[in-house]
């Protein structure tokens, strides 16, 4: 299985669902970098499920077991390896999935590539359950680039067809701050409210609902990544789409950009009064050419519906080869936009840390000032 990523630093997910235990090795860490555990932790937080009717009923504590890499609440230079273990999976409810493969999930290419051989449970290797240790990396990430001046956050944008505001041009960390302490992490809690609203509707009716969500790099400087197969959206797009339920990936004002004039996509070139170069808009997302201008990296992410829904489906006896009807039980999700908030925070975060590796701690005079000015 090709679960890795990065260049610099590699980030290797493993484990399955309901096996034992979940996890993530990560090599190339910088050494000497402080991992604050009760942050992490609050971020892990963030996604954890069994809080409240907008996510499924498992409830896991999700509390990472660092077991190497780390000596004395700093990195060590070796590898670092976290476990978390699953405590709370119901096997039974997957037992007859492995003849009959369930619409929109990964059942059927997975039986069609092993030959029945891959674990299912729970969605084995394919699950949702996999973004937790993407999260202790993520949430490890996002520590060392605030102390380089750069700050990842992300915010609900649209779910169950409910939309929020849209993130301000220079969006600053206090904002991303404030929108990551709340239940629904949105810029507008009345759309948060209705898109509360709206997912429960759903599950009530035996359905599910998808969302965007929006993801925000704030303090990042000009002149970082690659022209063309090395660039940034490159790195970033392939690693999102790694994230379970990620159909789609645009940076900027991305398909939107199809419809627009030049007159109205270019972003006109400015310099502030400190004598920065600027964009007075920022339709290109932050990245031209494959390389950062300085402008908030901004983009977004489409998660489809849980595919596990309560409503009777049409799916086919593989071993039969015939129609037949299939009825999920379990639980299951109604919409997990909401939870991959956090998720797409901490891949940005990964691959954002990757394309830093070796840079100094302060990447230009006033970063930090700059990001925590909000317009």
């Amino acid at each position: 299985m090709s679960s890795e990523f990065g260049v610099n630093i590699r980030f290797s997910v493993f484990g399955q669902s309901h096996g034992r235990a979940i996890g993530i090795l990560i090599d190339g860490l910088p050494a000497g970098e402080p991992i604050d555990m009760e942050e992490l932790a609050a971020f892990m937080e963030r996604r954890r499920p069994g809080k409240s009717r907008l996510s499924t009923a498992r409830s896991e504590a999700d509390r990472p077991l660092i077991l190497s890499g780390v000596r004395e609440g700093r990195t060590c230079g070796s590898p670092l390896c976290a476990m978390i273990e699953n405590a709370d999976a119901r096997s039974e409810d997957y037992g007859k999935l492995s003849d009959t493969p369930r619409p929109g999930h990964a059942d059927y290419t997975a039986w069609a590539k092993w030959g029945g051989a891959a674990d299912m449970r729970g969605g084995g290797h394919f699950s949702g359950r996999l973004t937790a240790p993407l999260c202790v990396a993520g949430g490890i990430a996002k520590q060392i680039l605030s102390r380089r001046g750069v700050w990842v956050g992300a915010h609900l944008a649209e779910a169950a067809g409910q939309t929020d505001a849209p993130l301000p041009l220079r969006p600053s960390a206090e904002l991303l701050a404030v929108v990551a302490g709340r239940e629904m992490p949105v810029l507008d809690e009345e759309a948060g409210a209705r898109m509360k609203e709206a997912i429960l509707k759903a599950a009530d009716e035996g359905d599910s609902a998808g969302g965007v969500v929006e993801c925000a790099a704030i303090g990042l400087p000009a002149g970082l990544g690659e022209p063309m197969f090395g660039g940034v959206e490159n790195r970033l797009a392939a690693a999102l789409f790694g994230v379970p339920a990620v159909k789609g990936v645009e940076f900027g004002a991305g398909f939107a950009a199809a419809r627009m004039r030049g007159s109205q996509d270019n972003d006109p070139f400015e310099v502030d009064e400190r004598g920065a170069i600027r964009t007075a808009s920022n339709n290109a997302g932050g990245i031209l050419g494959g390389i950062t201008t300085g402008m908030p990296l901004i983009l977004r992410v489409a998660v489809k519906p849980t595919p596990s829904i309560f409503q009777p489906q049409r799916t086919i006896s593989l071993s039969r080869r015939e129609a037949a009807e299939l009825r999920i039980t379990g639980r299951h999700d109604p919409c997990i936009a909401h939870r991959a908030v956090p998720v797409i925070e901490a891949v940005t975060a990964c691959v954002l840390l990757d394309l830093l590796h070796d840079k100094p701690p302060v990447l230009r005079p006033g970063a930090a000032d700059e990001t925590m000015t909000h317009n």
